[in-house]
């Protein structure tokens, strides 16, 4: 009977939104907020030297636990307790744990609303005493099946959070999965959505780039016809993947992509169907890497759609170019 009745819910809005919100051109200047990675020193030092062109930072990592279901700090918020950063300092709500996402925390946080209800008042106090203005909810690796459990879970966060003085909550969406993850409802909750437009090829799947501009654009088009472009924060890549026959797949950063192949003399050359460039090697590996061209195509395909706000994964693997474009687009938006 839940099932039935949000999916009902999820038709007659998805026809609504589809009706009222057609893309629109962009205006204004662009606002650019930036992941970090708290266990990894680039990222603070990205922060440093750049933080200042972001408009918002996501510093906290806080995640639930999969035994408890309580919600922990995964990593030391040192790039918090600066000051120039602390007005613009997010957290991030996660079921991430351990290398991959737990979506069973949801599903039994949902079944029973007081307990979902205690949770989301340990992630606000957590949220509260880390001084955050804002939250990023990433709970990914649900179903349809999940969607009222979802809902439940992320009132509750959303509820609490605001209560502990949060004036904006995002909520982390698959790119594609419109079914498990409608936009229209979650943002019964939230504030806006954040559809994540990278790992079209990801660790464990063949090689291939991280995300092709006609893939951000389909994807990206359609949650713009669910909700209108001006709820939407779209996240973009700012690393690689090296995929390796004898060994895992890694992250790999723009500065390290370009020691490799110079080190190895492998042509790093640009794939003109993605944007992207790519190596690949005579020992076995290939690698497609993030760069300023590509995130520059994205945005401006994003724009074109309607969208201002990006969110770019993650600070610290990034070619430094990026940082020129940033510049360069925010002073001609104004």
């Amino acid at each position: 009977m839940h099932l039935n009745r949000a999916l009902n819910r999820v038709l007659v809005l998805g026809l609504l939104a589809g009706c009222a919100h057609l893309p629109s051109q962009p205006r204004g200047r662009p606002n650019y907020w930036g992941f970090t990675g708290p266990w990894d020193r680039r990222s603070d030092a990205s922060v440093q030297a750049h933080g200042g062109s972001l408009d918002q930072i996501i510093t906290g990592w806080i995640a639930l636990d999969t035994t408890s279901f309580r919600p922990v700090r995964l990593y030391p918020d040192s790039v918090r307790s600066d000051s120039t950063v602390a007005s613009r300092a997010m957290a991030l709500i996660t079921t991430s744990f351990g290398n991959r996402f737990h979506p069973e925390i949801i599903r039994g946080l949902g079944e029973n609303p007081e307990f979902a209800a205690t949770t989301a008042g340990a992630i606000a106090s957590l949220v509260d005493s880390g001084h955050y203005h804002g939250v990023v909810i990433d709970f990914e690796g649900m179903t349809p099946r999940d969607l009222d459990r979802l809902l439940t879970v992320t009132k509750a966060v959303a509820d609490s959070v605001r209560a502990h003085g949060v004036s904006t909550v995002v909520i982390a969406v698959p790119a594609g999965d419109t079914a498990a993850y409608p936009a229209a409802l979650l943002l019964e909750s939230a504030d806006l959505i954040m559809p994540v437009l990278y790992d079209q090829h990801w660790s464990t799947s063949p090689p291939g780039p991280i995300a092709t501009p006609e893939w951000v654009a389909r994807n990206l088009g359609a949650r713009v016809a669910e909700v209108g472009a001006a709820r939407i924060v779209a996240a973009f890549p700012l690393y690689g993947y090296r995929w390796r026959k004898s060994a895992e797949t890694e992250v790999i950063s723009y500065d390290d992509a370009r020691r490799l192949t110079t080190m190895t003399n492998t042509p790093l050359t640009r794939d003109h169907a993605s944007a992207t460039l790519h190596a690949t090697s005579p020992e076995g590996w290939e690698l497609w890497v993030s760069d300023r061209v590509l995130l520059e195509t994205l945005v401006r395909a994003a724009r074109q759609l309607g969208v201002s706000t990006f969110a770019l994964w993650r600070l610290g693997l990034e070619d430094q170019a990026v940082w020129e474009f940033i510049g360069q687009s925010q002073l001609a938006g104004r």
